[in-house]
């Protein structure tokens, strides 16, 4: 007789469950294996003492952070750290009203050296000559330009007439003074256009002025300029607004007072003059009668005279995003530059003398940035707005923005 159905999947199914109960065995043993041998290997590496001396090392150097230690600090000490802090604070509302009378006094000696620099105004525009005791300066190469000029005397008679021709060629003042510093100054030349220089080149001064005593701490540059044919303002002006106070969600943070804002003007440009825009060409399509015109619109342009348009902060606490937070930083440590440096030392920038002493304080090596430029499909530019034209217009005051 033959085994009946049922019986056969008994056997099979009995047979499969030894299989199943075998190989989780085998699995079981292995793992079991498995852990052994990392126990072992565990118990080799704690028994090398280099390997304990730097897990030591680690637990130790993590242990005794500054934070953790005071965590640890029994509660009245806290409470006498507290009391620190609070003594900290006030140090720091004390180094505020310092900071204050700083600039008080920076606005006093603002009106000692403006003499000063009305007269060297005078000299770079060619209204006033110096005297011979005004211009007697002696360089630190003095024997090297007296032998120099003892060769000079030998030199041939056809020279010397030549030398004589070019002595009556005397140009006005000191040509080009500002613009020559602004092409000097990296962070400067990096700002302007070929198309800027030709209006720079009509700089005549720029003059530091400080906010009046009882007003908000602030101060203002102005660039004043010659009648050109490029805008009928006179002066144009950009002034930084100043906070010289601790913060009140972190008062630790204060160093002194901070450009917090800037405000600049309206330039009246005349008519194809402005350099700030462009005007480009642009080709468009219509979708159903499939005709193609042509439209003109103007995009901004890069311009030193973007300068005078900043980026306003917004009042209501709203965050600027990334790039916006990065121009406004450039452009506060630029104005503090002016302030600082380059109106009261004008001449060592012109000559290059304090650019060689700024070159001997670098900070240390900046990263290079790479600038993608894109163009739009069906898209032509034409700069239209960098082509000299002449006007004739008075010039006028810059107009507070």
């Amino acid at each position: 007789m033959f085994p009946r159905t049922s019986e056969v999947d008994t056997s099979i199914q009995m047979a499969d469950n030894s299989k199943a109960e075998d190989a989780a065995s085998d699995s079981v043993e292995a793992a079991k294996h498995a852990s052994d041998k990392k126990e072992k290997l565990a118990d080799q590496v704690m028994q090398n003492p280099q390997v304990l001396a730097a897990l030591q090392e680690r637990l130790d150097s993590s242990s005794h952070t500054p934070s953790s230690y005071i965590e640890t600090l029994p509660k009245a000490v806290k409470r006498r750290i507290d009391a620190l802090k609070q003594l900290q604070v006030k140090c720091a509302h004390i180094e505020a009203k310092f900071y204050e009378e700083v600039h008080d006094l920076e606005r006093k000696y603002a009106a000692l050296y403006q003499p000063l620099f009305d007269k060297r105004r005078d000299f770079v525009i060619g209204e006033a000559e110096p005297t011979d005791a005004e211009s007697e300066w002696h360089s630190e190469n003095e024997e090297e330009e007296k032998l120099a000029g003892d060769l000079k005397n030998k030199v041939v008679i056809e020279e010397k007439e030549a030398a004589a021709a070019a002595e009556e060629s005397n140009p006005k003042g000191i040509p080009d003074f500002w613009f020559t510093i602004f092409r000097n100054v990296d962070m400067l030349s990096e700002l302007v256009q070929e198309y800027d220089e030709p209006i720079l080149k009509h700089l005549q001064d720029i003059k530091v002025k400080f906010s009046e005593p009882g007003q908000p701490m602030s101060f203002s540059l102005e660039f004043h300029f010659e009648p050109n044919d490029y805008f009928t303002n006179s002066v144009l002006t950009k002034t930084y607004k100043m906070k010289s106070e601790p913060d009140k969600t972190d008062p630790f943070s204060f160093e002194g007072p901070e450009i917090v804002d800037c405000e600049g003007c309206t330039i009246e440009w005349k008519k194809g003059k402005n350099v700030t825009v462009k005007t480009i060409k642009k080709k468009q399509k219509h979708k159903g009668r499939g005709t193609v015109r042509t439209i003109t619109k103007q995009v901004p342009n890069d311009s030193f005279f973007n300068f005078f348009s900043p980026i306003k902060v917004s009042g209501d606490g709203e965050s600027l995003d990334e790039d916006s937070e990065f121009t406004l930083a450039t452009d506060f440590e630029i104005g503090h530059f002016f302030r600082e440096r380059i109106v009261p030392r004008a001449v060592l920038y012109f000559t290059g003398e304090a650019i060689e002493d700024d070159d001997n304080f670098e900070e240390g090596e900046e990263g290079e940035e790479e600038e993608l430029e894109g163009e739009e499909e069906g898209e032509e530019e034409e700069d239209t707005e960098s082509d000299p034209k002449k006007d004739s217009s008075q010039p006028a005051e810059c107009k507070q923005q």
